[in-house]
């Protein structure tokens, strides 16, 4: 099943403005990233500490992305001003998760490969499992790296722990809050399509993934969609930025 947050998905229309934005408000740093070739999308990736990501996906082919989930999602967060698009859960067992989830009733999809291209020319792959409806206010997709490439290696990921972040050494990511309509029903959602485990607590249903922490809340007017909590060593931050709010600090 899934173990964590693996990445969030934001959208954006320049991929060099919003890697310059990110590093100047909320203070990560990209250090990979490339095309999707043939489904119309490229990015930015900002690696964590703790094995997750934060990906800046941009819109090259909008008829090519719509073809794809996570395409269509970035496609259909532009027309809206950006932000978060999907957020993907890691899963290093994903076929047998697949296989459990839709014994049980899931209408989750069987794995898909993907692919991208990294300006050195090496291909990264992984696979993805979706459920419909997928996308931030809906449901989370799940991912397999392969990990015989150098940037999903072993020592690879343990290199990422060091990243020295403008925000304050190594970074983590800690907890994404999700503002929707209404969080018991889309709990119950996730964890009829994918299994996921929410408590209540207060008003918001909360969700842990071994380090990572998901909290669906009541969407209030005047609030950002989705707020990103992160662990830093920098003075504390709270900044609106990629129309996401960022919460960093220690």
């Amino acid at each position: 099943m899934a173990s964590g947050i693996d990445h969030l998905v934001l959208a954006v229309t320049d991929l060099d403005a919003a890697a310059d934005a990110l590093a100047r408000d909320v203070g990560l740093v990209c250090t990979g990233g490339g095309r999707h070739e043939g489904l119309g999308t490229a990015n930015r990736i900002a690696f964590l500490a703790d094995g997750s990501y934060v990906e800046l996906m941009t819109v090259e082919d909008p008829v090519a992305a719509l073809a794809w989930p996570i395409g269509r999602e970035t496609v259909r967060a532009l027309a809206t001003g950006g932000g978060l698009a999907a957020v993907a859960l890691n899963d290093d067992d994903l076929p047998a998760t697949v296989s459990a989830l839709r014994a049980a009733g899931s209408s989750i999809g069987l794995p898909v490969p993907g692919e991208r291209r990294r300006p050195d020319g090496e291909a990264v792959r992984w696979w993805t499992a979706v459920a419909e409806p997928m996308g931030a206010d809906a449901l989370p997709f799940l991912i397999r790296h392969d990990r015989s490439g150098s940037e999903w290696s072993q020592a690879a990921v343990a290199s990422r722990a060091s990243i020295p972040h403008p925000a304050g050494g190594p970074v983590r990511l800690v907890r994404l809050d999700l503002a929707v309509t209404d969080p018991a029903a889309l709990a119950e959602l996730h964890r009829r399509e994918l299994g996921l485990q929410y408590r209540q607590v207060g008003a918001a249903q909360v969700c842990t993934l071994g380090r990572h922490v998901i909290r669906l809340v009541a969407r209030r007017d005047g609030t950002s969609d989705a707020t990103v909590r992160l662990a830093a060593s920098g003075p504390p931050r709270r900044v609106d930025a990629l129309g996401v709010h960022w919460e960093v600090g220690d």
